[in-house]
């Protein structure tokens, strides 16, 4: 029998019975999912799971890391995951030390206002779309342009000749992982494939140039 395509969702909560209601309801809704019950468990998994969506609480208790410290994490780390808040708390400014705040185009629900569960299946696919719609605005600094300690280590590799799937394999993460990590890279370059160009050479190219810092 042939296994249909799964969505994959990593839910960090950390009260149980939610925890495990969240998960059966979502496999029931079709997604394959896996549960954590902190911000350092969900860092671990999300290498091995390589999730599509994260759906996270906002509190994990005093002085643990919050939903936002994983929501900002994937944001510099893991960008083309989508990203959705659900908590109890009716504002963001409710649950978070001051100073602290959400990355962009992450999906805000309140469980108390949550109306179905085809709502919260809504929401895990709109995250996802909000990451695809993103667009990339390059950062300069001296008219070079400034790229992530883990871009510099991509674009360091694509150089030394590494295909997407080498790549993978030697940073120990999946193709689908690397693929879009490398596409925001070259999108952070300010560059996009199409007939003429090729954004694989023309990224080594400023690599070459000393038009790109790492920072």
């Amino acid at each position: 029998m042939t296994v249909g395509f799964r969505t994959r969702v990593l839910v960090a909560e950390d009260e149980e019975f939610t925890l495990n209601l969240l998960r059966e309801i979502l496999t029931d809704a079709d997604f394959e999912v896996i549960g954590v019950r902190s911000v350092s468990e969900a860092i671990k998994s999300i290498e091995s799971f390589d999730p599509h969506a994260v759906i996270s609480d906002l509190n994990f208790g005093v002085n643990a890391p919050s939903g936002a410290d994983l929501l900002n994490y994937l944001h510099e780390e893991r960008p083309w995951i989508g990203k959705v808040i659900l908590t109890s708390h009716a504002s963001p400014n409710l649950a978070l030390p001051s100073g602290t705040e959400l990355p962009p185009n992450v999906i805000y629900l309140v469980k108390s206002e949550l109306q179905s569960i085809a709502s919260l299946g809504t929401a895990i696919k709109d995250s996802i779309a909000k990451i695809s719609e993103t667009s990339v605005i390059p950062v300069l600094d001296n008219q070079r342009i400034v790229i992530s300690q883990t871009q510099g280590e991509i674009l360091r590799l694509i150089a030394e000749g590494y295909t997407n799937q080498a790549i993978a394999k030697r940073r120990g993460t999946s193709l689908r992982a690397t693929e879009a990590l490398v596409q925001r890279t070259f999108a952070s370059l300010g560059l996009k494939a199409d007939d003429e160009f090729n954004p694989r050479i023309l990224a080594v190219r400023m690599w070459q140039e000393d038009k790109v810092v790492v920072k």
